[in-house]
């Protein structure tokens, strides 16, 4: 779950063939026949090395019962405490399983219909485009809903965890939105539609939904270690985060509050169990129902066509049904990865033998806990007999002469991390480019004989496709393994051609004009990890070579922005529209529920300020002169609020939310915002 807004044109590395990263050759020294917890460790230690995890917390679940636990790092840095398999962590977007499972409970029960629209049970849900009478609950839960990225503003507090503003807030957000595609049309990652699901369950059982896990799925199978942010349980038990403002101090308490898209909270073991209760047979579930999250539902919908080689393959809930390496072995492993802010989750379940491995980190990715978890599966399906083949190459291919067709594949491509121009020659190169902060960087590929372009290693080969709905997508697939832990893998469309756009010469002026423009966030929460991460601010590119576009977004007269790539994976998640107004001789930038202001927002911070929460809740932005440089900025809020400072390029300096700190260094050049409730002002002290 990518836990905060997509900041719009901000420049972003095109990570084509994400698995050509280089990592450390040389695998951690392990003992001769080492047992299974001590391989399990050595394989958490790498993936808590790969990630940079302050801590990681592990358990696998097999013959029916936890095999073992473990957790390597520190509970905390200040206090020197090492970490323990008691510590609780957030599960992030493997959140999402639970609530397919809640959903699977309730067709069991005859009360939940998987293929009636969703507006049978919340005649509420409307939207701008008459297709979303067509969304089904179970397009929810297959990523297939064709929805946009909505209700995440406020999702992500700081020791905030009784805010239930996004998912209430949802159906409105709603209300005004289109959808980027047919439902059911492909299935691409869209967080909207498990919120969406939640409030569907919520409404059938009249109950929060954390509150239902807690009756029907969690209290019975006796898991009383996993809880949804607005429980009430012991916060003391989650385990530490720290970040780069001050690695040395762990941040405010982690408040996820969309319980069915990210926001519960469990130990290694008790998320291990869980998964291994969801095999057929394990007592959560009719085995209909378990069976049923885990069938091939990405295959519904548009698919490359070699997709199970991927690292992503819906069912419900999971994002993948066949991961590699088993599935080349005959194994069948779901699994699911969750990322928040702070904590980091994975989940790899064998339905077959009934196993599961979990595996938990503050910082990290989850990428290497997916891995690591796969590691221990591996090494306990060996111990039973079971060998998994983990050897996964390309096929051997020699360069070859290219058919002319090909060249009319150049153009200019988009996917969610913007737009790039390829361009195929005669002589068999694919380029690639991408501009990051005014250097362009390239990829080149050249074409082989089975009809792919290969990188220069021979590592990644990509080759452009035409589908049945007549878009054209850049097919990617590479695979690397990790040392220590298993292969990453990776078949996938990364981008789609981006139709023409042509612009007269008036409209072409109006966004020109735009480009290097800021707009500056006003309506996040006080409490929101928005202000902590970097500066919540966003600017407009404006490029000539990408006609028509600002990063993969279509330019729609002079002040709308629209989402036109339809990409199934995650390659064309959290599509947003965008709509510029102009009001008081403020320009402001209004998407997804997020609001943004142009620069005539900013005041000069001086001695004797006073800024004030006004009726419309925003927040007040402030530009930090040389003549404040080096001064301290004391702080008293007289109600709910919060502040921060940011050196010139964006950088956190202070952030009161986070440490409660209410205090900071001035840099020059830089900038101060304070946040609160309506009425909430604040005394500042500059000396």
């Amino acid at each position: 779950m990518r836990s905060v807004c997509k900041f719009l044109c901000k420049p972003l590395a095109f990570l084509l063939i994400a698995l050509c990263a280089a990592f450390s050759s040389a695998a951690a020294e392990q003992p001769s026949s080492p047992s299974l917890q001590e391989a399990a460790a050595t394989a958490a230690s790498l993936a808590q090395q790969y990630g940079g995890a302050a801590s990681i917390q592990y358990a696998l679940f097999m013959d029916g019962d936890i095999a073992y636990s473990g957790a390597l790092g520190m509970a905390s840095v200040e206090d020197a405490v090492p970490a323990t398999d008691g510590l609780l962590y957030g599960i992030g977007s493997i959140s999402k399983v639970y609530t397919a499972a809640a959903a699977m409970k309730l067709v069991d029960e005859g009360k939940l219909d998987l293929d009636t629209p969703v507006c049978t049970y919340l005649p509420d849900f409307t939207m701008a485009d008459e297709r979303y009478r067509d969304i089904t609950m179970r397009m929810l839960l297959n990523h297939s809903s064709g929805l946009m990225f909505a209700g995440m503003k406020d999702a992500f507090l700081l020791n905030d965890p009784e805010d239930n503003t996004a998912a209430g807030l949802l159906l409105s957000e709603l209300a005004s939105q289109r959808l980027i595609a047919d439902p059911g049309a492909y299935s691409v990652y869209c967080n909207t539609g498990f919120t969406l699901a939640q409030l569907v369950i919520e409404r059938l059982t009249g109950m929060p939904l954390g509150r239902y896990l807690r009756e029907a799925l969690l209290a019975p199978a006796g898991l009383e270690d996993t809880f949804a942010c607005q429980d009430a349980f012991d916060r003391e038990r989650m385990a530490r985060v720290y970040w780069s403002v001050d690695p040395t101090r762990a941040v405010a308490t982690d408040s996820t509050t969309i319980t069915g898209t990210g926001g519960l909270y469990a130990t290694a073991c008790d998320l291990a169990r869980f998964g291994a209760m969801l095999c057929p047979g394990g007592g959560l579930l009719s085995e209909a129902s378990s069976e049923a999250m885990a069938q091939r539902e990405y295959a519904r919908g548009l698919w490359p066509e070699d997709g199970e080689r991927d690292a992503l393959g819906y069912g419900l809930g999971w994002d993948t049904v066949h991961m590699l390496p088993f599935h080349q072995s005959g194994v069948q492993a779901l699994c699911k990865g969750g990322d928040t802010n702070q904590y980091h989750a994975a989940l790899v379940t064998l339905p077959e033998y009934g196993m599961a491995a979990a595996v938990l980190t503050s910082g990290g990715l989850s990428t290497y806990n997916q891995l690591c978890a796969a590691r221990m599966l591996i090494d306990a399906l060996a111990q039973k007999g079971v060998t998994i083949d983990e050897a996964i190459a390309l096929p051997q291919a020699e360069p070859a002469p290219m058919p002319a067709e090909l060249v009319e594949y150049s153009g200019l491509y988009g996917a969610m991390t913007g737009a790039l121009p390829i361009v195929i020659t005669p002589d068999g190169t694919l380029t690639l480019s991408q501009e990051v902060a005014g250097e362009t960087y390239e990829q080149v590929f050249t074409y082989c004989d089975d009809g792919y372009f290969y990188d220069a290693a021979f590592s990644a080969r990509v080759a452009p496709v035409t589908r049945e709905n007549g878009l054209t997508y850049l097919y990617q697939e590479g695979y690397s393994p990790l040392p220590g832990l298993t292969v990453l893998s990776t078949a996938s469309y990364a981008c789609q051609k981006l139709p023409e756009n042509p612009m007269d010469e008036e409209t072409a002026a109006v966004w020109a004009a735009r480009d290097g423009k800021r707009y500056f966030m006003l309506n996040a929460k006080y409490t929101s990890q928005a202000y902590a991460l970097a500066m919540p601010m966003t600017n407009v590119e404006y490029r000539d070579d990408l006609p028509g576009y600002i990063a993969a977004s279509r330019l729609v007269g002079t002040d709308r922005l629209e989402a036109v790539v339809q990409i199934p994976g995650t390659a064309g998640r959290d599509s947003m529209d965008m709509t510029f107004r102009t009001e008081d001789g403020v320009e402001y930038l209004e998407t997804a529920s997020y609001v943004y202001a142009d620069e005539s927002v900013l005041r000069a911070l001086a001695p004797g300020e006073a800024p004030t929460i006004g009726e419309d809740g925003f927040a007040r932005w402030y530009t930090i002169g040389s003549e404040l440089d080096g001064q301290t900025m004391r702080v008293e809020a007289n109600g709910p609020g919060s502040f921060a400072v940011y050196t010139a390029d964006g950088t956190p300096v202070a952030v009161s939310s986070l440490y409660g700190d209410m205090s900071a260094a001035l840099p020059a050049g830089g900038y101060a915002v304070f946040a609160g409730e309506t009425g909430t002002s604040f005394d500042l002290v500059i000396e």
